[in-house]
């Protein structure tokens, strides 16, 4: 009996290793960088001062908390319902059999697999306001340039628009997946009783789907809420501040300047932890709720 919990034990120890390592230590780091005065000779030689809850009190006092937490949300929201829109569609219409269906699956894969490094200074250079392929073609169809990059009224709309392209693959890919699992006979045995196209899809087959939506709507909120190389690649959170979110606004913090302000950063950090940390909760709930109806 002990031999074999102690085999058990020998199995869960690289996991319980893997964890302390690379979660609760950086989690454990992160706390005590935001509690605490640092600064760069500090966080090298240690000693900096503790300071409570000073840090995250002069980020609710900053004039910048208001705007990057407005412009977290609406890049959160935004991308999440584009992204989930448009893969499904994707993922509903590659149900079909035709000729070149698994081409073009593979095809808008490509935006996924793509370095993100890559994919932002690619998005940078089609909506350049000079030389940007994006302006050439509203040219062609006779309106304005627009500065997407330099301008505060477009430039989150440019970062979303970057964001929501490079997210479509993963939401299709799961959602494709759930599709497939999901028995022809019950799409069959709707459309005998009279069920539309529209019908068949709103009352049968997105309810089916409802545990896959979940987990890749959770997922693209964990995943959209830490976005930082596209937005500083593309406008580096800019002008002024109108791009600016929670990632782009921590990273300037603690290392965007000659005087790094280490705490205010991760307390940047600890706040998009605190909120992924929620809504994860949240989906364990309600995945509780409906398994035990």
């Amino acid at each position: 009996m002990k031999s074999g919990r102690w085999t058990a034990w020998a199995f869960l120890a690289p996991v319980v290793l893997y964890l302390a390592a690379f979660y609760a230590y950086p989690l454990y780091r992160n706390l005590d960088l935001s509690l605490r005065n640092y600064t760069v000779r500090s966080f090298v030689q240690g000693g900096a001062p503790f300071a409570g809850f000073g840090n995250y009190a002069q980020l609710f006092e900053s004039p910048t908390f208001g705007p990057a937490l407005a412009h977290t949300v609406v890049f959160t929201l935004v991308s999440i319902l584009f992204q989930f829109s448009i893969g499904m569609a994707l993922a509903v219409f590659f149900t079909q059999t035709f000729p070149l269906s698994a081409m073009l699956r593979a095809l808008f894969l490509v935006p996924w697999l793509l370095p993100l490094i890559v994919s932002a200074s690619t998005w940078s250079w089609m909506l350049n306001s000079d030389s940007g392929i994006v302006n050439w073609a509203l040219g062609l169809a006779g309106a304005g340039p627009v500065n997407w990059l330099t301008s505060p009224h477009w430039s989150l709309v440019s970062v979303i628009i970057a964001n929501v392209w490079i997210g479509i693959p993963f939401n299709l890919v799961v959602l494709y997946s759930g599709l497939q699992a999901i028995p022809s006979d019950i799409h069959e045995a709707a459309a005998l009783d009279g069920a539309s196209g529209w019908q068949r899809f709103w009352r049968v087959t997105f309810p089916l789907l409802r545990p896959v939506s979940a987990i890749t709507l959770l997922l693209g909120l964990i995943y959209t809420l830490k976005v930082f190389d596209i937005i500083w690649i593309m406008t580096k959170g800019g002008p002024t501040d109108s791009s600016t979110t929670f990632a782009t606004w921590s990273y300037r913090l603690g290392f965007g300047s000659l005087l790094p302000k280490f705490g205010p950063g991760a307390a940047v950090g600890n706040l998009l932890i605190v909120i992924a940390l929620a809504f994860g909760l949240i989906y364990i709930r309600v995945q509780r709720r409906q398994e035990a109806r």
